[in-house]
């Protein structure tokens, strides 16, 4: 089974995902060959679309092969044409058009491919329960052809946090540095509660988005923040650790999300968590078992609410105990990518045994 990766030299969410079930699957039941086609994806050239065409031409009739929807839904060309004899899935870690900052006509034209390349093939995998009512909705999709794969969460060790020294407890924000992540509402966020004890440091890719990222810079020295707020880029597995081991609040003030894996990376070691209610972030968040909210959810692109989250749990000791306790439940109750991987092998398992009875195009639903 084929899977196409995105580009692996940028950390993301979803290079983490493609990776993890590339190398869980085969636990499984799946025999896994990963290609990766170089390109500017979404934007891919000529070359990179010929290449793609190449791979998928030489696999057998009914093959089953595993797309990221990253590759699939910005070559719709190619994928539809490989779709009438290929057994295709596509794997949509974000709708194409609701990355943030796109001028309208860009955003349409990657929806109306990816529309087209959803359309037409047998199987979708959504990475939220959100996601895939998105998807359905959004382009007509038959509910039975979208599956749910949701991220995985790996066990990990407690986190000490910062403590209630000099510098207050400490933030996190765990998100590549772009427009939707929006680092910036967080900049002026922070900015309001400055008055009271706190650092925070985001970790992330700094590369994506040059101007935003100096936007962002731009703007913690204009409030006065530079020693307290520090763009760290991309750290390895294990500084990662040590970051997370020290932090007392995961921020994420996203404008779009599908899932959030910060978020249940900070809660697999009870880190608790503030974070905008977009998308399937409210499913990442979820409840502990004794039905506590680890965390606090704001509206998204909202500096107000955002400020007085902050306040709120920086001001009020029961505040972060209460999302601390409820924290320490969630830890026990997340699912493992053991979980991802087994969703993910019934969707292709689904689309196998299709293969072997034959299959007809779903009828296009309703377009909202």
């Amino acid at each position: 089974m084929p899977g196409g990766v995105d580009d692996q030299a940028a950390p993301s969410g979803g290079n983490t995902y493609d990776r993890r079930v590339c190398r869980d699957l085969p636990g499984a039941g799946w025999q896994v060959a990963e290609y990766a086609v170089a390109g500017a994806w979404p934007w891919p050239e000529p070359a990179a679309r010929a290449e793609l065409a190449r791979v998928l031409g030489t696999f057998p009739d009914d093959g089953v092969v595993l797309l990221d929807g990253l590759v699939a839904c910005a070559a719709p060309d190619v994928v539809v044409r490989e779709a009438e004899r290929l057994r295709l899935a596509v794997l949509v870690h974000l709708p194409l058009g609701d990355e943030t900052g796109l001028a309208p006509e860009r955003a349409a034209e990657l929806d109306a491919g990816e529309r087209r390349t959803l359309r037409a093939v047998p199987a979708v995998v959504a990475t939220s329960r959100w996601a895939a009512r998105r998807l359905v909705e959004h382009h007509g999709l038959a509910p039975e052809r979208v599956h749910v794969a949701t991220p995985g969460a790996d066990p990990a060790a407690l986190a000490t946090g910062a403590g209630e020294g000099d510098r207050g407890p400490r933030l996190l924000c765990v998100a590549s540095v772009t427009p939707r992540k929006a680092q910036h509402l967080l900049v002026e966020a922070l900015a309001g509660v400055a008055g009271l004890p706190w650092s925070c440091v985001c970790v992330g890719g700094l590369v994506q988005d040059p101007a935003y990222v100096a936007r962002v810079r731009e703007l913690i020295a204009h409030h006065g923040l530079g020693d307290r707020i520090g763009l760290a880029g991309t750290r390895r597995a294990d500084e990662m650790d040590a970051i997370y081991r020290d932090a007392d609040l995961l921020v994420l003030p996203s404008c779009a999300e599908t899932y959030g894996m910060a978020v249940t990376e900070a809660l697999a070691r009870a880190i608790p968590v503030l974070a905008t209610a977009v998308g399937g972030v409210p499913e990442a968040v979820g409840q502990a078992p004794g039905g506590g909210v680890p965390g606090i959810l704001v509206p998204p692109a909202d500096p107000v609410a955002l400020t007085g989250a902050l306040r709120d749990w920086l001001r009020e000791p029961g505040v972060r105990g209460r999302t601390r306790e409820a924290a320490l439940g969630r830890r026990t109750a997340l699912a493992g990518w053991e979980t991802t991987s087994r969703s993910l092998a019934e969707a292709l398992e689904l689309l196998r045994h299709e293969q072997r009875a034959g299959r007809a195009q779903p009828e296009p639903r309703r377009t909202a």
